[in-house]
Formats: C-alpha cells, sequence, structure tokens
C-alpha cells in the first residue's frame, strides 16, 4: 500500500490543496509534498493527525477497499429465456446493488416484456434492431430500430415486439426494477 498515495487521494477527494492540509495539520507544505510521494514517511502520531484533518480513521485509511469489477464478460451475465416473455440478458451481475439496471432485451415476433409497476427513478432504452411498442398505460407508442426512448415510470410500463422480426433492445432501469 502507498500510503503517500492515498493520503494525496483523500486531500483531492475533500478538495484541500498541499499548503491547506498542511496548516490544518501544522506542517509544512513541503513535509505533506514528501509524504504523498513517499519520499518520506510519517510518524504514527503525525500520520493519525493527518488522517484527522481529512476526516477519516486509521482503520478506515488503512482498510483495503474490494476492487471494484469494471468489465463483464459474457459468462459473467445472466440470461432468462421465457417462450411468453422473450430473451433477457442482465447485462452487469448484481446490478440490484447499482443505481442503475441495464438489461438487453430480445423479443420475438408476438413477444411482451412483463408489465412493470411504477416506481421513482428513470428508464431509457435503445432499438438496435426491429422494432417495439413502448407500452405506458394506455398509450402505446412505437419505436424504431435506430430510435431511443426515455421516461419517468409512473404507470404500468412494458414493451411488445412491434414487427414479425426479432427485436433487440438495451433497457435501463434507474432504479433497478428488473
Amino acid at each position: 500500500m502507498e500510503i503517500g498515495e492515498k493520503i494525496r487521494q483523500l486531500r483531492l477527494q475533500r478538495g484541500l490543496t498541499q499548503e491547506e492540509l498542511a496548516n490544518r495539520c501544522e506542517l509544512s507544505k513541503g513535509f505533506i509534498s514528501q509524504v504523498e510521494r513517499d519520499v518520506t514517511s510519517p510518524s504514527i502520531a503525525t500520520l493519525i493527525d493527518i488522517l484527522e484533518c481529512l476526516g477519516t480513521t486509521p482503520q478506515a485509511f488503512f482498510t483495503e477497499e474490494d476492487k471494484q469489477k469494471v468489465v463483464f464478460a459474457q459468462g459473467d451475465m445472466f440470461e432468462k429465456d421465457d417462450e411468453q416473455y422473450g430473451r433477457i440478458l442482465w447485462l452487469v451481475p448484481n446490478a440490484q446493488k447499482n443505481e442503475m439496471e441495464p438489461i438487453l432485451v430480445e423479443l420475438k415476433a408476438g413477444q411482451a416484456t412483463q408489465a412493470l409497476d411504477p416506481h421513482e427513478g428513470e428508464e431509457f432504452g435503445y432499438v438496435f434492431a426491429g422494432s417495439v411498442h413502448l407500452h405506458l398505460g394506455s398509450t402505446k407508442l412505437r419505436v424504431k430500430s435506430g430510435e431511443s426512448f426515455c421516461f419517468h415510470p409512473s404507470t404500468v410500463h412494458w414493451i411488445s415486439n412491434a414487427g414479425r422480426s426479432t427485436a433487440r433492445v438495451l433497457w435501463i432501469a434507474t432504479p433497478p426494477s428488473f
């Protein structure tokens, strides 16, 4: 663990300059610079003072964060294929813990997704292939390949295939609702 880089990141997150941090800790700007570049190491007492000025504790500072997975391969994704409701591919595993949930929906002719209840947030979709009907309560809107939709889900909503060929839609909901 590079203590200096971690201190630097915390300082920048708090919007402080090296001089501002140094003044709060009653240290010199040069010393803070050396600590951040790992040229020198602070004493334990000085490190605790720096961490307090940065609004954290030694325990929180030294706790290693789990590296968040950013790239997801085909094998990471979860698929549900249903004769009535089409094929849904959850593109990000465990997306329910995130603020948004992206899915890929494939609907054959005559298929429709399940109706989703109203909820807080927003929904966005982009039609890659085919065309779909976007159902918002009693309103039905046609969305063709290359077009997108975005709405606040204040009513029951779903999509259905509006054509004869397979429709493919990237659908993103905030918060997760699928």
